[in-house]
């Protein structure tokens, strides 16, 4: 769905009746390589695509925030006071823009009136393609514009995050919000989470294409595996630490984890820190292929991403597997993992132009027959970052 400018600020006049003053569209994001290496200090590869979330606003005269989202219209609008933007169950999505404006408020910005807030998305609910950090930048850049705040995109990708963790209560990692963004079209960004230096990368895909695949399974984030992974790979840094002066798992090569893993006391954390020695290697072996247009050895990579997530970090599942693994034995495909967290959510596949429909075809009939409902598929078009719709 490209949803042009006037049929957003009609929709936003159908609910508010009145005209917005600022429009945004803000994407979803994938991941190509480097999967749960960012909160462990390596490198990731994400890249934003052309899903996303459309967004329109108005400042209002009083102190009411009204929030509406076509996506949850069964919901209506849901209003708060500005000074009574806490974390609230109930509240469902509208937890991500109050969040995002708390942390503006708390980072001394001067919102001093009300808004109300119209959000609009493609991006599959739970499909693990960042509907979250797409809202919470398009959040940010829908205040600073209304207000005149002088914030950087870097510091609204850190409100995004902390947004996630303070607020939501998720212990996520700076990659989705990074990648939402900062992202270029028609590039990915291969970032150190250690330091937050970035570079861009050209995606020369020849007659290749980028096939997400949607196992249809949402995942909830808060409620998932994913603060225990995190937790394990703290246990594990924290016994490496106590021979090593390393600050993150990130720190080392496999060499060095090699010779140091009986460091690592349970098994299991052991497994979980050999997945983000090996993924953070990984992932800078893969932006080395792509800048020498050796898309054979990336699309490796990819397969030796998932098989690690699969065995060592224990976060793909049935459905993931099923698809990645079918994927493998199609004709023209050079790759294919699971990306974002895992526990359901989408995998992605590197697949010649030519054979995309054959490839849709098999995929979802091993799937349809494993699982019992079908996948969905997108071909990813890799778009610019979070931006003012002119």
């Amino acid at each position: 769905m490209i949803m042009e400018k006037e049929k957003l600020i009609s929709s936003f006049e159908q609910v508010f009746t009145n005209k917005p003053e600022k429009t945004f569209f803000s994407p979803g994001r994938i991941n190509l390589i480097g999967e749960h290496t960012d909160y462990n200090g390596g490198h990731v590869f994400p890249c934003a695509i052309s899903l996303g979330t459309y967004g329109a606003a108005r400042i209002r005269e009083d102190h009411k925030i009204r929030m509406y989202s076509e996506n949850f219209s069964n919901l209506g609008i849901i209003e708060k006071d500005l000074d009574q933007l806490q974390f609230a169950k109930q509240d469902n999505w509208t937890n991500y823009p109050k969040g995002v404006i708390t942390q503006l408020i708390q980072a001394g910005y001067y919102v001093n009136k009300g808004m109300d807030l119209y959000f609009n998305g493609d991006l599959p609910d739970g499909a693990g393609l960042s509907s979250s950090a797409s809202i919470e930048l398009l959040t940010g850049a829908m205040v600073a514009a209304l207000f005149n705040l002088e914030v950087s995109t870097l510091d609204l990708v850190k409100f995004g995050q902390k947004t996630e963790n303070e607020y939501i209560g998720v212990n996520s990692g700076i990659m989705d919000q990074f990648a939402v963004g900062m992202g270029k079209k028609d590039q990915a960004i291969l970032l150190d989470t250690n330091t937050l230096e970035y570079s861009y990368a050209k995606l020369n895909l020849n007659n290749n294409v980028i096939v997400i695949m949607n196992t249809n399974k949402k995942r909830e984030l808060a409620d998932s595996k994913y603060n225990e992974r995190r937790q394990e790979c703290e246990s594990a840094l924290k016994d490496l630490q106590a021979k090593l002066a390393i600050k993150s798992l990130g720190d080392l090569s496999i060499a060095e984890f090699d010779q140091a893993a009986y460091l690592i006391k349970n098994k299991t954390h052991r497994q979980r820190a050999r997945h983000a020695v090996f993924e953070n290697q990984r992932t800078l072996q893969a932006k080395k292929a792509l800048d020498d247009g050796d898309l054979q050895q990336f699309g490796h990579l990819m397969n030796a991403s998932h098989i690690s997530l699969e065995d060592d970090y224990e976060v793909t599942g049935k459905e993931l597997d099923t698809l990645v693994h079918t994927a493998w034995q199609q004709a023209g495909v050079l790759g294919a993992r699971m990306t974002g967290a895992g526990f359901g959510g989408c995998a992605i596949a590197l697949v010649d132009e030519g054979t995309v429909t054959e490839f849709k075809k098999n995929v979802a009939e091993v799937y349809q027959n494993a699982i019992g409902y079908a996948p969905s598929f997108y071909v990813a078009k890799i778009a610019d970052g979070t931006n003012a719709l002119n």
